[in-house]
């Protein structure tokens, strides 16, 4: 699925007359010719291996399975970066039972780079080669790397929570898309703190980054894939301080 999804996504990248449309009448959401292509291509996929699987796709919705098996899909998450140009967007596959995501994959087409986690498995395979995942052993808020996608986060409140851990933590970046649970995944930060999630934006990073070592949870420390709010860490020692700072906001 995730080959398909690339031969369907890469045609239009960084083309500057994609065809572009926005799901929203307030704000901005788009959806590309490239998110449905891709998301037809895996679908394609499932209907000829896995055709007794459920399906739940960001552009076309759910199919209903009989084996008890979800496949969740977000052919482009980050559109917004896509249409930008940027490389931090990604390919979003996971197969879920009803207790949530089993394994997950985040591909990352132009670069060539794909993060793969389940019980068995815990890799990341590129341009330069094949590594194992494994989350960084920071402990210490005031040592750590934290990531979000958007500055505002979400509501006032959330935002509040947010600035709770960034104003702790040494280094805070933004919009990185899924390419920030790849990256905490593969030990390069420690931290994302996001709100607004839906639950195929989330449900392959938290395979990978369980399988890498770390922990995903929502803002309440319960389980997190159903989206809204999420924070992901590289170890529970991390996870701890920045969940205390976001209940107390």
């Amino acid at each position: 699925m995730a080959d398909a999804a690339r031969a369907a996504i890469l045609p239009f990248f960084r083309q500057s007359n994609i065809e572009t449309v926005n799901k929203l009448s307030k704000g901005f959401d788009p959806v590309t010719v490239a998110d449905r292509n891709a998301e037809k291509a895996m679908r394609d996929v499932l209907a000829l291996h896995r055709p007794d699987d459920g399906i739940f796709g960001e552009e076309f919705g759910r199919v209903e399975g009989s084996s008890g098996r979800t496949w969740v899909l977000d052919p482009i998450d980050g559109t917004r970066g896509f249409i930008s140009g940027t490389p931090t967007w990604g390919v979003l596959i996971a197969l879920s039972t009803q207790d949530g995501p089993v394994m997950g994959v985040i591909d990352q087409p132009y670069i060539g780079e794909r993060f793969v986690g389940s019980a068995d498995i815990a890799v990341a395979t590129g341009p330069a080669g094949s590594m194992s995942l494994k989350t960084r052993p920071t402990l210490n808020l005031d040592e750590a790397i934290l990531f979000t996608t958007f500055p505002e986060v979400g509501t006032a409140d959330e935002r509040s929570g947010f600035e709770a851990v960034a104003q702790r933590v040494r280094l805070t970046r933004y919009g990185m898309d899924c390419y920030a649970y790849a990256l905490l995944a593969a030990g390069q930060v420690d931290l994302v703190i996001e709100a607004g999630l839906n639950a195929y934006d989330i449900h392959a990073p938290i395979a990978v980054i369980h399988a890498a070592g770390g922990i995903v949870t929502d803002w309440q420390g319960g389980p997190a894939h159903e989206g809204g709010r999420v924070l992901a860490a590289a170890n529970a020692s991390l996870h701890a301080a920045a969940l205390a700072l976001l209940r107390d906001a």
